[in-house]
C-alpha cells in the first residue's frame, strides 16, 4: 500500500497522469471515495498519461465512456447502478477483459465482479478543502510494480 498526498487538484491529475503513462492493455483500475473527492480529476490525469487527446469528462448518466489513446480507456462511473446486474448488461466482460485500460469510479458499487487482479485507489478528503489523501493498494504483481514506480516517481512524494 502506499499513501500519497495531493494538495490541489492540479496534484491529483498529475499523479493520475504519471499512473496513466504507466498503464498497460487490461489495466483495472478501481476508485472510491467520497463525492467530489477528485476521482473524475484523477481519472482526466490517467486519459493524459495514456495520450488521450479528447476531453475526459465522467460517464455518470452514460455509465462507460471510451477513448482512444496510446492504448484505449474506459472510463464507467457506476454510482447510479441499481445493481451489479446492469453492469451484466452493459456487457463488462469485454471491457474488463478487452484491449484497454478500465477506470471504474465507484468500484465499490461493484466489488463482487471486480477481477482480484487490480488496483484498488481510494481518494480521501482531509481537513483542507484542497487537499487528498491518495491510497493506493495493489493486488497482483503488475499492479504492485506499478505502484513501485510511483513510489520512485521524482515529483511525486508521501
Amino acid at each position: 500500500m502506499l499513501k500519497l498526498l495531493s494538495n490541489s487538484a492540479d496534484e491529483t491529475f498529475k499523479i493520475g497522469q504519471k499512473l496513466g503513462t504507466l498503464l498497460q492493455r487490461g489495466s483495472l483500475i478501481c476508485l472510491s471515495g467520497d463525492l467530489g473527492a477528485g476521482k473524475t480529476a484523477f481519472t482526466k490525469g490517467i486519459g493524459k498519461g495514456l495520450e488521450i487527446e479528447e476531453h475526459v469528462t465522467s460517464p455518470t448518466y452514460t455509465i462507460i465512456n471510451e477513448y482512444e489513446g496510446r492504448i484505449p480507456l474506459y472510463h464507467f462511473d457506476v454510482y447510479r447502478l441499481e445493481s451489479v446486474e446492469e453492469m451484466y448488461e452493459l456487457g463488462y466482460e469485454e471491457y474488463f477483459y478487452g484491449d484497454g485500460s478500465i477506470v471504474v469510479e465507484w468500484a465499490d458499487n461493484v466489488k463482487e465482479i471486480i477481477p482480484n487482479e487490480r488496483l484498488w485507489i481510494t481518494i480521501l478528503k482531509t481537513k483542507d478543502d484542497d487537499s487528498r489523501e491518495i491510497i493506493l493498494e495493489p493486488t497482483g504483481e503488475i499492479y504492485s510494480n506499478i505502484v513501485k514506480e510511483l513510489e520512485n516517481s521524482e515529483y511525486i512524494s508521501d
